[in-house]
């Protein structure tokens, strides 16, 4: 898809540029005031200002409204996009939202299509730029792998021509355009990965990902198989994989920048590669997307291919303790006692409570072998969480409220809506254990609190912080630059936060 930014000099210019659907973004009260739409109601004899009328069209978010032209404008069909309040600001979210819905409306019929942005700073031409991109990119996304026919369906639109306000940068637009394009790469890597068939995307499979990206982006790379694991004491990781004959691994990425880092910081994805709970077992309802458990991996493998290509002060740490958890007669056993990597006992009294025995061994790597400065974890740990927030929100614990405060300005700008939640100590409790250090698993009241309690236990005294995207992970319907499926969610924060725009 090519991106083609330019000033609007005139308001005339827009009437004779030639494309499929030409799309003007309105907010409520902007019907009134945008100077645009005298000039096409009267070229298109008053049908504009009807149109309105006739479908109570006020600018509303939900609201969109499209006509032919017959010939009379440059444009086959004219949309006008509802985008609800008037923004105090052109914001980055923003502008990705209305792109993915101007691009969703036009996906199969329109090859060129031209947006006309009014309102955008001239100090936010590349964000603006950005933004178009991802939104054009991401909401056209497809998992299409094992479609076939009429079903693998591709999007039309050959080019997107967006018309800023003049004095706005075109050169400064396309060069975020270009940023956009690397970050919605890094987002649909992670769609990708977690979109693909378990028996497919096993750790054996994801540790070849991981090699692979390494090779073409000039990372360092390393992947740990049983022995090593064993030799490292990496009890939890090696517990949950056992029932399984696909191995575990433990994989390790090593981005450094070229001048000395600023800090050492470790992503660490949670890469469950498939969770049937072990013994523990979960319903067939509650499996059949658990392909998906590893989505913080594959979040910080998307966010790790970006920032290598973004380039990044900072020295980068990328972690993955990947394992299937299945039952068999070597699965791990309730009342099992394993040892952590750090020492650490911990008592299992519930199988399906995985991916923090996996993560905390990836923290303790992180800690001891490697002695970052910051841990960030994604995971889709708790159901919990989804109770807490609902599908669309992840939960942010930390240590720090400086590193929190960090993440949350950065997920406002990459479009992953967070939620800080508190660490309630009291509720530790709940995971004392009568023969261990700890339990694995607490009280279901307060589950996602406990769990993150139970990860805080193998980062020591690090700057620490915790998502838990169990709900955000998958989107049961299209929503802005969303797709159904897997949705890539975390990799644009990341990025954001660790590659900032300059």
């Amino acid at each position: 898809m090519k991106f083609t930014f330019c000033t609007l000099e005139r308001p005339e210019q827009i009437l004779t540029e030639k494309a499929d659907a030409l799309v003007i973004p309105l907010s409520e009260g902007g019907v009134r005031e945008d100077v645009l739409l005298p000039l096409l109601d009267g070229l298109l004899g008053g049908s504009v200002r009807q149109a309105i009328e006739d479908e109570q069209f006020t600018g509303k978010v939900t609201q969109s409204l499209t006509l032919h032209t017959l010939g009379k404008l440059g444009a086959t069909r004219l949309s006008l996009l509802g985008i609800g309040s008037k923004p105090s600001g052109v914001l980055l979210a923003d502008v990705r939202t209305w792109t993915a819905r101007a691009v969703r409306g036009a996906f199969v019929k329109a090859k060129r299509l031209v947006l006309c942005l009014g309102g955008v700073p001239a100090d936010q031409a590349a964000a603006v730029g950005q933004a178009v991109v991802e939104g054009a990119l991401l909401s056209t996304y497809q998992f299409d792998k094992y479609l076939s026919g009429e079903r693998k369906r591709r999007t039309a639109i050959e080019e997107v021509v967006v018309f800023l306000p003049s004095g706005v940068s075109t050169e400064a637009a396309a060069i975020g355009g270009e940023r956009g394009r690397i970050v919605s790469g890094g987002v649909m890597l992670a769609r990708d990965l977690v979109n693909e068939q378990p028996t497919e995307m096993c750790p054996r499979r994801l540790a070849a990902v991981a090699t692979q990206m390494a090779e073409q982006l000039g990372m360092g790379c390393s992947v740990l198989g049983v022995k090593e694991c064993e030799e490292l004491g990496m009890g939890m990781l090696l517990g949950v994989g056992r029932g399984s004959l696909e191995e575990p691994r433990f994989i390790h990425l090593t981005y450094r920048p070229k001048a000395p880092p600023r800090r050492k910081v470790a992503l660490v994805g949670k890469s469950v590669t498939f969770d049937s709970g072990g013994l523990s077992i979960k319903t067939t309802e509650g499996m059949l997307w658990m392909k998906m458990d590893m989505g913080g991996g594959a979040a910080v493998l998307g966010a790790i291919q970006a920032i290598a290509q973004l380039g990044c002060p900072d020295e980068v740490h990328v972690l993955l303790a990947a394992a299937e958890n299945m039952p068999s007669g070597n699965a791990y056993k309730l009342g099992d006692v394993l040892r952590s990597m750090s020492g650490k006992t911990v008592e299992i009294n519930n199988t399906d409570a995985e991916g923090r025995l996996t993560l905390g061994d990836a923290l303790t790597y992180a800690v001891e072998k490697l002695g970052v400065d910051e841990i960030i974890d994604l995971a889709t740990l708790t159901g919990s969480s989804m109770v807490a927030l609902g599908n669309h929100t992840g939960a942010l614990f930390s240590n720090s409220d400086s590193l929190a405060t960090r993440i949350l300005d950065a997920s406002q700008v990459g479009g992953d809506d967070m939620w800080r939640m508190p660490l309630r100590d009291r509720l530790f409790d709940s995971l004392k254990s009568d023969i261990a250090d700890m339990k694995n698993s607490g009280d279901r009241y307060g589950g996602s609190i406990s769990a993150a309690l139970f990860l805080r236990e193998f980062v020591g005294d690090k700057s620490w912080a915790h998502i838990d995207m169990a709900g955000p992970v998958h989107a049961e319907k299209d929503f802005g630059h969303v797709t159904k499926g897997a949705s890539g969610f975390g990799v644009a924060t990341l990025v954001e936060l660790l590659s900032p725009r300059q």
